[in-house]
């Protein structure tokens, strides 16, 4: 897994999210049905948010003082893709962060079963439903070409 993420002299709030150096994509199956789309997508960031510092925001309040966890500050764009478009990305996201959800994830109600699973299953028969690709934004643009923001 490359290792990436944000310095602290780098995070900058009050500017652009376009103006981060990295950027941040998540690519979902758009055949799926909705709810599992939004399953897949809400659990490779999950995954994300653990693994890359800085992508992260300061909490903040509101006027009454109420407080609200700090959200990504360099935006996160969703995008939908065909299972093979989807397969073909993962493959080729070689020089970026990545966290992926196989098909086994929705499949498998134990966590452990899911581990056993996907220790007997080669890369080429994963499925994957959903990624989320953190990088450089020419390599984030390059592999996510044409792909349109998820309906």
């Amino acid at each position: 897994m490359t290792l990436v993420g944000f310095e602290p002299h780098e995070i900058n709030t009050a500017e652009s999210t376009r103006s981060a150096r990295l950027k941040w994509v998540v690519i979902v199956d758009s055949s799926l049905p909705a709810g599992r789309q939004v399953n897949a997508a809400v659990c490779v960031a999950a995954a994300t948010t653990a693994s890359v510092r800085g992508l992260l925001g300061p909490d903040a309040l509101d006027a009454d003082r109420v407080a609200h966890p700090g959200l990504p500050w360099a935006g996160c764009t969703v995008l939908g893709a065909t299972p093979q478009r989807l397969a073909s990305v993962r493959a080729a996201a070689s020089e970026v962060f990545v966290a992926d959800m196989p098909a086994l994830a929705q499949e498998t109600r134990v966590y452990d079963e899911y581990l056993e699973q996907l220790a007997a299953t080669p890369t080429a028969e994963l499925r994957p439903l959903a990624i989320s690709l953190i990088g450089p934004r020419a390599e984030i643009d390059r592999l996510v070409k044409r792909l349109s923001l998820l309906p």
